[in-house]
């Protein structure tokens, strides 16, 4: 059987990613099988818009929603998703850098599972190191309580398994088919900023959907960009998003202590959360 010829929106979320965004749209727009590549920026201030009306101007593929606010990764996703209207959403960080197959290769390793699924790849950073997020189970946070080793949530690489079965993606690069995406209402906009990757594939697989990564397609990842600037806001709403994961789907199940005492964990580790990435951000 000939495979389908892919038919893949891009979605890109910038929020001041000035020193990416053109490195990125540039690839995406040399990409196999992008035929609409949709931009939604979150309230930038640096010189991201530009960029993106350049590549805008040069190529009928490229729209972008300029948003005057910054109302979260989550919303802006969804808006990217919806002002399109082919069948396969590959939702792409401003700092990933694909290479011309790669998302051709993505498709079709779905095409061949034949069923409804979200993939991601394997994500490498400047200085080869794999992204742990890449490959991850569900949190698990009463066992966090008990052992602080369940609060390592990634899944080491199958190196036998071309695609890997997992719990869990990371939202730095998916693809997944329209109709995945309609069933299951996108995503969840009550998350700001973290976490909301790991609600989708909870939400997909609980539809019935394949989560799993090309473990044969690696994507550079230049991690954190736009966030090494503000270090509270991000691990505000990354904790923000944990607290809220813990609700939708483990808060039920637990007695009021163990709800309490997972709040506490949660917010214990803000303060210095935030110490570690500004010291980060200043290295």
């Amino acid at each position: 059987m000939t495979p389908t010829p892919p038919d893949i929106v891009a979605v890109v979320v910038t929020h001041r990613s000035g020193s990416t965004i053109d490195a990125c749209l540039t690839r995406l727009r040399a990409a196999d099988g992008v035929t609409q590549i949709r931009v939604v920026d979150n309230a930038s201030d640096d010189a991201t818009l530009g960029i993106v009306q350049r590549h805008a101007s040069l190529d009928p593929r490229v729209r972008f929603i300029g948003n005057p606010d910054n109302p979260g990764f989550a919303v802006a996703c969804n808006q990217g998703a919806r002002a399109a209207d082919v069948s396969w959403i590959a939702f792409v960080n401003p700092d990933c850098l694909v290479e011309a197959d790669t998302l051709a290769r993505l498709h079709a390793h779905a095409e061949a599972l034949g069923a409804p699924c979200l993939l991601g790849t394997e994500l490498v950073g400047e200085d080869g190191v794999r992204d742990p997020a890449a490959r991850r189970r569900d949190p698990d946070f009463v066992a966090m309580l008990r052992d602080p080793r369940a609060r390592a949530l990634a899944v080491p690489r199958d190196r036998a398994q071309a695609l890997q079965r997992v719990e869990a993606i990371s939202g730095a690069l998916m693809l997944m088919p329209r109709a995945l995406f309609v069933r299951i209402d996108g995503f969840d906009p009550g998350y700001r900023l973290h976490a909301e990757d790991l609600d989708l594939c909870r939400r997909a697989r609980e539809a019935g959907a394949v989560i799993a990564v090309a473990n044969d397609i690696e994507v550079l990842h230049v991690r954190g960009v736009s966030s090494r600037s503000r270090p509270v806001f991000v691990e505000w709403h990354k904790h923000r998003g944990l607290w809220r994961y813990f609700q939708r789907f483990e808060a039920g199940q637990r007695s009021w202590l163990q709800r309490v005492a997972v709040w506490l964990m949660i917010w214990a580790r803000f303060p210095l959360a935030v110490l570690r990435r500004a010291a980060a951000s200043r290295g």
